[in-house]
């Protein structure tokens, strides 16, 4: 029953620590422990970091003309290493700023939605690369030479890892190195290489470069071939090649291939010297446990709180129909489901951060965050796209969503696809590692430890035995019997959620007791089996946040709407588990007798219509609450092309409400033309409606408004390009028939 574990999934699924996902497998989650778990706020030098050069630096991007010339301007750059943006994890007694996991992920989901050719010179250096490993991993003597520079950006560094058969399959990368002594008796290692898709490849001065060793003759001690490898490549290199760029879809930040042929390094350049030759990939594996919920899960929810920040108002600033179309309910629709998961996502994102500050470090949970909300964000990308329709297509400084919505593939794909992130390694690790005895099981099997296999085994079938009666009294009384830790309105989130966790831990021991060892292959049921988790931990961060900020009564209704998305995925898993379950004998039933039970009894069908408004509202009107969704996104109120001037229009327009109110009462009193409430206010004020000062309110708000929705209009010579160009080829005769807009920027 048992599948082959390799020596490399092996590392893999030793990696790390198990967090709150061993509660979902165990059936019947601790959520009083759960809610004990830390959920930090900033420290003040970290606020005052944010607050200061973040703030500062964001205000010195130009994002639209970055992406149109494809290079920083060195004022940026400079500004950059100045203030210590290299290194954000590095310690102070190296020169880094040494700042908690928390703030670094905040300080990207910043950035990343500015700019990502800016963004990108921040998370490489602070993520997996040189830095952390050389960290945890290097010798006293790497420590001393590199982390100064680093910190300082007198190195730009880059991770070499994905090849051209080496994707996703990280662990079977055909890069290779030889050992061997050279002609004055010094042990080398000669490389040879061809590396694709490496972020700052074209512009790093330092490659941490991951290999495959060989050493014919165990110069090393450690065997013919010691395994995967991390060495430190300098840049001018003989036989080393980087500067050529990829085009990356979107935001085209700096990324490239990076060729060797025959580069000969001394085996002091593997991080930790000598003796760490061939554990690459265990120090891979260690620093992504919980490295891979930080910077690509920054980005997505950066941009998913952008989304929400302006789309929100951008349905109040747009009228069709004499209303705003935030208050059509197809728009409606798009913008709770925004907040919601905006509000959802950003919880589950300072909850896995915060853990990691506490010494944790979650293979599984961190796997959730990467792929689950980059396709989150994704969604929400889209969905933000549908309500600014033509300002969303059409580019231009004054596009606010394009770039962000082109640009998202990109977290989809790094660091593990995630169709294999989804299918492989969420249930894959989380099963045997998480579930809280099976790891114990594979290893007393693989031991030939007869006395604890059978221990383990027999309390294996214990819980199992405790999982199918809970789920069935738990199904019987539709939570109820779960409990929770808390009082009040969300107290029936927890009963459902204790309910979601025994049907989820019983059909865990199911899959493993009556697939086994084939689970390896049947993708689309251990993506269902993912999805189930994903989502109940998603719920599990909305409802610990909720908790951790006072239990804000106006945050309620987003609470329970993104509570009721997160238990409606999961039905939709379970459901779809059921449906697929092809098992002998037991499968005949699941499909059958079992998947008819579940659709009868269902966890959610998510949110109801009516409460679709309030949700909307949280990010429709300026105020505490919205600060709180979008708190930590650059978003300028100035004027400024784009979000700055839709912004001002927005508060502005709020400002005016009152006043224009009443032209809607003296209109409905028939004191007043019909007409566009907020474009009469010179008509009210004479007719005695309004005095002077709020006709002119209302007049600037109406002009802003009526600005905040132009886009860019460019002229044939700066759309071609070419100078002397007076319009398209083939179109010179029409050009006078065809009016312009006045141009926005």
């Amino acid at each position: 029953m048992l599948p082959q574990i390799s020596d490399t999934e092996r590392m893999a699924l030793e990696a790390g620590t198990v967090w709150v996902d061993g509660e979902f497998f165990n059936g019947s989650p601790d959520f009083r422990r759960m809610m004990n778990e830390p959920y930090s706020a900033l420290s003040a030098e970290e606020q005052a970091f944010i607050d200061g050069p973040v703030t500062e630096l964001c205000q010195m991007v130009d994002a639209y003309n970055i992406g149109k010339t494809r290079q920083i301007p060195p004022e940026i750059m400079q500004f950059m290493k100045d203030k210590g943006f290299f290194g954000m994890l590095i310690p102070k007694k190296y020169g880094g700023l040494e700042l908690s996991t928390s703030a670094i992920s905040t300080i990207m989901a910043m950035t990343t939605n500015l700019s990502a050719v800016v963004s990108t010179f921040i998370v490489i250096p602070n993520s997996l690369g040189a830095a952390e490993l050389i960290k945890h991993y290097g010798t006293q003597e790497q420590k001393d030479h590199y982390l100064p520079k680093l910190a300082r950006g007198e190195y730009i560094p880059c991770f070499g890892l994905t090849e051209p058969t080496a994707g996703s399959d990280a662990a079977s990368i055909k890069a290779e190195g030889e050992v061997f002594k050279d002609a004055d008796g010094g042990v080398k290692i000669r490389l040879n290489f061809a590396k694709r898709y490496i972020t700052l490849a074209p512009v790093a001065n330092l490659i941490s470069l991951a290999c495959q060793i060989r050493d014919p003759q165990n110069l090393l001690g450690k065997g013919e071939a010691p395994g995967i490898t991390v060495a430190l490549l300098h840049k001018g290199m003989p036989g080393l090649s980087n500067g050529d760029h990829h085009q990356p879809i979107g935001d085209a930040f700096y990324n490239g291939p990076i060729y060797g042929k025959d580069v000969v390094v001394p085996v002091e350049n593997i991080i930790g010297g000598p003796e760490y030759a061939g554990q690459g990939w265990r120090m891979l594996m260690e620093q992504l446990a919980g490295g891979r919920a930080v910077s690509l899960p920054a980005g997505a929810i950066g941009g998913m709180k952008s989304v929400a920040a302006t789309t929100g108002a951008y349905s109040m600033v747009r009228q069709q129909f004499g209303i705003p179309i935030g208050r059509m309910e197809g728009v409606e629709d798009k913008v709770a489901r925004i907040a919601a998961l905006t509000y959802m996502c950003e919880a589950s994102r300072v909850y896995a951060c915060s853990a990691i500050d506490a010494g944790e470090q979650p293979p599984v949970i961190s796997a959730v965050l990467k792929a689950y909300t980059t396709e989150i964000a994704r969604q929400c990308a889209i969905d933000g796209m549908d309500v600014f329709s033509g300002a969303g297509v059409m580019q231009g400084p004054n596009n606010i969503l394009g770039t962000g919505y082109t640009t998202a593939p990109v977290g989809v794909t790094v660091e593990g696809a995630n169709i294999m992130t989804r299918t492989l390694i969420i249930f894959g690790q989380g099963a045997t590692r998480c579930h809280p005895y099976a790891q114990n099981v594979v290893n007393a099997a693989e031991q030939d430890d007869a006395q604890a296999f059978r221990k383990n085994l027999l309390a294996w079938f214990g819980q199992f035995a405790l999982t199918i009666g809970r789920t069935f009294v738990r199904s019987l009384t539709r939570g109820w019997s779960a409990g929770s830790p808390v009082s009040g309105p969300t107290a029936k989130h927890f009963r459902k959620l204790g309910w979601a966790a025994a049907r989820y831990a019983m059909l865990t021991n199911l899959a493993m007791f009556f697939i086994g060892g084939k689970l390896k292959a049947r993708g689309k049921l251990t993506g269902r089996y993912a999805d189930a988790l994903a989502w109940q931990y998603f719920a599990l961060s909305a409802l610990r946040r909720y908790e951790a900020e006072g239990r804000k009564a106006e945050d309620l209704p987003v609470v329970n709407y993104a509570v009721s998305i997160a238990l409606s995925e999961v039905q939709k898993a379970f459901e779809g588990i059921y449906s697929n379950f092809d098992a002998p004998v037991l499968g005949l039933y699941m499909r059958t007798v079992g998947a008819m039970l579940v659709r009868l009894n269902t966890l959610s069908r998510g949110p109801s219509d009516r409460d679709t408004t309030k949700v909307a509202m949280a990010i429709q009107a300026p105020g505490a609450q919205y600060d709180r969704i979008i708190k930590y996104t650059y978003a300028p109120a100035d004027g400024s092309p784009g979000v700055g001037r839709l912004l001002a229009a927005w508060r502005l327009g709020y400002e005016a409400q009152p006043v224009i109110n009443k032209i809607v009462n003296a209109q409905k009193a028939k004191k007043l033309e019909r007409g566009t409430p907020d474009a009469m206010g010179d008509a009210a004020q004479a007719a005695g409606i309004i005095n002077a000062d709020e006709a002119h309110l209302v007049n600037r708000a109406y002009a802003a408004r009526i600005e905040a929705i132009q886009v860019d209009v460019f002229s044939p010579e700066e759309f071609f390009g070419v100078k002397g160009l007076t319009a398209a080829p083939g179109f010179e005769d029409n050009e006078a028939a065809m009016p312009r807009l006045a141009a926005s920027a």
